[in-house]
């Protein structure tokens, strides 16, 4: 091999490794946000495929012609993608779970804007999801996506046919267990919403001329927040155990 072929060899091999995880990233919490810098995550994913790039080596389809270099980095990129795609369904249960008890607690209607998901949210929701970013930060299970990004050479080796039915499972089992999670961390409000809303119809059945909703929605309101201030350490703590679980079912941290 000449120095060119050498170089090229090289190159490739970190120009793969870039495809997949600048892939990744666009869409992993914490870096994949709208309000991160897109230079700064793009330095970060280069920074990655430089350091990672000799681990790898480049495989012979990006150095045999141009379509098999391109359907390589296609293949790159797609499972990048999934690999993102999967860390925000995983926290996406937060942001499910703050719909559900903002439902519960009155305060469905007050909207403030998501810095996470660029977009309008109930209070509640936004607030979990942020702290959910946080803490996956502050507690350095942000390592947990990069690494796993790294280790999914062994699961999806480069050149090897992309497993779509794989994904698609790997996906709806990933969105059922985000949804149970979002039920679990929600089913004390929803128990206590349940019972202040049987508690309004009786009411409203024995006093039909008093206006039980405006009597009862800053109580419900004052109840759900004290309630929130209760179960949020425990819940969260349980829910990043379940974070860490959710991303095993893929590649992260195996």
């Amino acid at each position: 091999m000449n120095l060119g072929d050498f170089l090229l060899a090289g190159l490739a091999g970190h120009a793969m490794v870039f495809c997949r995880m600048g892939a990744a990233m666009m869409f992993m919490p914490g870096f994949g946000d709208s309000t991160v810098n897109v230079r700064a995550r793009l330095l970060l994913a280069l920074a990655i495929a430089v350091a990672l790039g000799d681990s790898f080596g480049a495989p012979q389809y990006l150095l045999s012609g141009f379509w098999p270099a391109a359907v390589t980095i296609f293949e790159e990129i797609t499972v990048g993608i999934f690999l993102g795609v999967s860390a925000r369904l995983a926290i996406a249960a937060l942001q499910s779970a703050g719909a559900i008890i903002a439902a519960q607690i009155s305060l469905a209607n007050a909207l403030s804007f998501d810095a996470i998901s660029a977009q309008q949210g109930a209070l509640p929701a936004n607030f979990l999801t942020m702290l959910g970013v946080v803490l996956l930060f502050v507690t350095d299970l942000h390592h947990l996506l990069l690494v796993g990004v790294a280790a999914s050479y062994e699961t999806f080796p480069p050149g090897a046919p992309l497993p779509v039915d794989g994904f698609a499972e790997a996906v709806t089992t990933l969105a059922a267990e985000g949804f149970a999670a979002a039920l679990a961390l929600s089913a004390p409000f929803v128990l206590v919403g349940v019972t202040v809303t049987v508690g309004m119809g009786l009411l409203a059945r024995l006093m039909p001329q008093v206006q039980v909703f405006f009597i009862v929605m800053p109580l419900q309101i004052a109840v759900g927040l004290g309630l929130l201030a209760l179960t949020l350490g425990a819940g969260m703590q349980w829910y990043l155990g379940r974070f860490v679980e959710m991303l095993s079912m893929v590649s992260f941290g195996g």
